[in-house]
């Protein structure tokens, strides 16, 4: 599906990220990854082999995405598509709820997560137009972002941020359309990543993902089970589809946080 296709994974030489480039590897395209940490993204880079190359740089650093791209460019030859998967959570600098929020955590928490979208974003864009041809942005959101869960995930500046790459990512979208640059978020819930270590060592949290992300056992999401949904929105295959959240959650938003009665 993404045979000749050169694409720029941002954040993704861990969890997430790094999942999506194997797949996308094994789809048929060439990718640029990118980390901050130096030994992650060359290990990446053994891993996938000639296929890939990797990026070291922050993603909050508005020249992160741009060299990346420059990178597919020069390494491949095109540039195709963006995938968008850093981020993270704030807690620690003083994201939660809102009444106990720092100012520090605002200032962070929108930065790694809302900031840095419209970064790669603005590089990709700036590439397809030069190239004067379309191409697929795809956008790392969260079920937070429209579908709250506030006994265990008060984080409210993350949330807003999350909620912030839908409106950012719908906009772009309608502006580009017509010049076949496409953009499109996928948003998941809680998945076994480094950054849901707190929740996936939780034994309380874990029986209320149970009820919460009821599929396939109710279990916690994986980093694959989002590879499928990444390389149909960087294809062709998706080449009528645009301005789009696709929830990839295991039921999250549509689901309660209680036991069913299934006495009727």
């Amino acid at each position: 599906m993404l045979e000749n296709r050169v694409i720029v994974i941002v954040g993704g030489t861990t969890g997430l990220g790094r999942s999506a480039a194997r797949a996308c590897v094994a789809a048929g395209a060439r990718v640029i990854v990118v980390g901050r940490n130096d030994a992650n993204a060359q290990q990446a880079r053994r891993e996938l082999g000639e296929c890939c190359r990797a990026c070291v740089g922050d993603a909050t650093d508005p020249t992160t995405a741009q060299r990346a791209v420059e990178s597919a460019v020069e390494t491949f030859g095109r540039f195709d598509g963006l995938y968008h998967v850093a981020g993270g959570s704030g807690r620690a600098q003083g994201d939660g709820p809102v009444h106990e929020l720092t100012d520090e955590g605002v200032s962070f928490t929108l930065k790694l997560n809302l900031e840095s979208v419209i970064h790669s974003s603005r590089a990709a864009v700036r590439q397809f137009l030069a190239q004067g041809c379309g191409g697929s942005v795809v956008n790392m959101s969260s079920v937070l972002g429209f579908s709250p869960a506030p006994r265990f995930f008060a984080t409210h500046v993350y949330a807003a941020a999350k909620a912030g790459i839908i409106g950012f990512t719908r906009s772009s979208a309608a502006y580009y359309a017509d010049r076949d640059i496409r953009f499109n978020v996928l948003a998941p819930a809680l998945v076994d990543t480094p950054m849901a270590e707190r929740a996936a060592h939780n034994d309380e949290i874990l029986r209320y993902i149970h009820r919460k992300q009821p599929l396939d056992g109710g279990r916690i999401g994986r980093p694959d089970d989002l590879d499928a949904a990444v390389v149909f929105l960087l294809s062709e295959a998706s080449r009528y589809v645009t301005g789009q959240v696709l929830a990839v959650d295991g039921g999250w938003s549509v689901s309660e946080s209680w036991p069913p009665d299934r006495s009727g």
